[in-house]
């Protein structure tokens, strides 16, 4: 297969690294999107207080050099084009020599990041969301205690002395990346725009900075925060240094990605797979009809348009913030993935679970789906909970409802709902992250939403989706588009159940009454 850009053998590799909450993980990718090679290394974590969630950069960088190396370990390095990298939209803080700086009480610079789940900044984000500022008509009209504008506040009125003053780069943690791996302090448009409040258009607007208490960040055209903005997929200077080619154990020079968040890496890695022969509605449709659902920790919905389209509650739309030329809207459920393993590790019989897994040589949740299977008895798996009826937000509802005060499959359709009222046009899903690997997730889901759900042939969507980039800025491919299709696959198609529509049906009804009450209750407490 001929490759747009040269004539190179299908021999040539791309890097991806993917920074997650809890562990870095790499991948080596060939042309065609196969994982060669596979290496993950747990990262460290501290909670100092309720709320505060810290990391480390160097940990991190350090643990991206151990699992690069791995998945390089006797291949011919010449073949290795490009590196791709994406990470959680986290914080990271750095002095003007680049060292980094503590961002908590007890001044150790050691754990010098804000992680994107830290919920201290709740009074920061109430004092900005009350200035009703245009810029926050991108972020579904309500900004997240776990965007960076409010974390930043929280630095500035907390540690004045010992970080702000002190401060001269504010990374969004893909970028810090991407910086360590070219010396290039370039930001991707993804985490500025996504994260930031930056225009794609219109660049920063400084009356929001001013109006919210954090007019400093202007000073030398907005250097502590960004001012060189790159499309994700874009070669970053003259590519990997050769300092940071020795300690990943790469050829210096090669091409190095503007960044991209994590979710929107495996939106990347699935939206674009080639659907044609497994009669999927979006076949001959244009790419804006699916929509990747992205499960880890949190869960992500990441549809594309080619206009702007405002959706209440939702993120965006940031234009070229996942693939370039198109808008993006965001919705998502927080630590969704956290609360399954909080209700089921919490339950008192856990242990005995446990032991009868680990007997089995099963994991938990393949020993409880099967359990499920021989309780069920006839019936659908979703019909064992006519009579139960949870509302599912521990951590705050993300979208649509963008609300931190309410503690969610039902979600999923919510959220299609909103987007589809908006504008949007949906008719298929592609599921990736951890959670896609588990059937009966996958099945509820189409049950649920009456959509067909496709899952990738590579499991890893959020690695493709990291190679992907370092594959368009090694020149390898005329675009990012041309680069997703090439290199997403699918691998299965899980249909709707249509037999069951009408008793999901049923439950929706329920979760929306679920919905309002809760809104009752807050309303009742809130009296006088």
């Amino acid at each position: 297969m001929e490759v747009p850009g040269g004539d190179r053998e299908p021999g040539s590799y791309y890097v991806g690294v993917d920074v997650g909450t809890g562990s870095v993980r790499a991948a080596l990718v060939d042309q065609r999107g196969t994982l060669v090679a596979f290496a993950d290394q747990p990262i460290n974590q501290w909670e100092p207080q309720f709320n505060h969630h810290e990391q480390s950069s160097e940990d991190i960088w350090a643990a991206c050099c151990v699992v690069t190396k791995k998945v390089v370990q006797g291949i011919n390095l010449n073949r290795i084009r490009g590196l791709g990298f994406d990470a959680t939209c986290s914080l990271v803080v750095l002095d003007k020599e680049f060292r980094p700086l503590p961002v908590n009480h007890e001044g150790d610079p050691h754990r010098n990041i804000i992680m994107w789940l830290d919920h201290r900044a709740i009074s920061q984000v109430h004092r900005i969301n009350e200035t009703k500022h245009s810029v926050l008509q991108y972020v579904g009209g309500v900004m997240s205690v776990e965007m960076q504008a409010p974390k930043l506040l929280w630095l500035k009125e907390n540690l004045r002395e010992t970080c702000w003053d002190k401060a001269g780069h504010f990374f969004d943690l893909p970028d810090f990346l991407s910086w360590k791996a070219t010396g290039v302090p370039a930001r991707s448009l993804c985490s500025l725009v996504c994260k930031w409040t930056y225009s794609a258009e219109k660049g920063w607007d400084d009356s929001f900075w001013k109006v919210i208490g954090l007019e400093d960040l202007i000073a030398n055209n907005y250097n502590k925060i960004g001012n060189k903005v790159l499309p994700p997929g874009a070669s970053l200077g003259s590519g990997l240094t050769p300092k940071a080619a020795k300690d990943l154990g790469l050829p210096a020079g090669i091409a190095v990605a503007a960044s991209l968040i994590d979710a929107h890496a495996g939106g990347l890695g699935v939206i674009g797979a080639d659907v044609r022969g497994h009669g999927l509605a979006c076949e001959g449709q244009p790419v804006t009809s699916r929509l990747a659902v992205i499960c880890g920790t949190s869960s992500c919905h990441m549809g594309i348009s080619k206009n702007p389209i405002f959706v209440p509650g939702v993120w965006g739309p940031y234009f070229s913030a996942m693939v370039p030329g198109f808008w993006l809207n965001e919705g998502g459920q927080s630590v969704t993935g956290k609360l399954i393993d909080h209700m089921v590790q919490g339950h008192a019989v856990f242990p005995e679970l446990q032991a009868k897994a680990t007997a089995r040589c099963q994991s938990v949740y393949a020993y409880l789906n099967s359990h499920l299977d021989l309780i069920k008895k006839t019936q659908p798996v979703g019909f064992l909970t006519v009579d139960l009826h949870v509302w599912p937000d521990f951590h705050g509802n993300r979208s649509p409802l963008a609300d931190l005060t309410l503690k969610g499959m039902f979600g999923t359709r919510l959220i299609i709902e909103a987007m589809e009222t908006a504008g949007h046009s949906i008719s298929t899903l592609f599921l990736c992250g951890g959670l896609s690997k588990n059937p009966l997730f996958v099945q509820m889901h189409a049950d649920i939403t009456g959509m067909p759900v496709v899952l990738s042939q590579e499991v890893e969507s959020v690695l493709v989706g990291a190679a992907i980039l370092g594959a368009c800025a090694s020149g390898d491919f005329a675009s990012v588009q041309e680069a997703m299709a090439r290199m997403s696959k699918v691998g299965k198609v899980v249909f709707p159940r249509c037999e069951d529509k009408r008793y999901y049906d049923k439950k929706y009804q329920v979760f929306l009454k679920l919905v309002e009450h809760q809104k009752e209750y807050a309303a009742i407490m809130k009296r006088d």
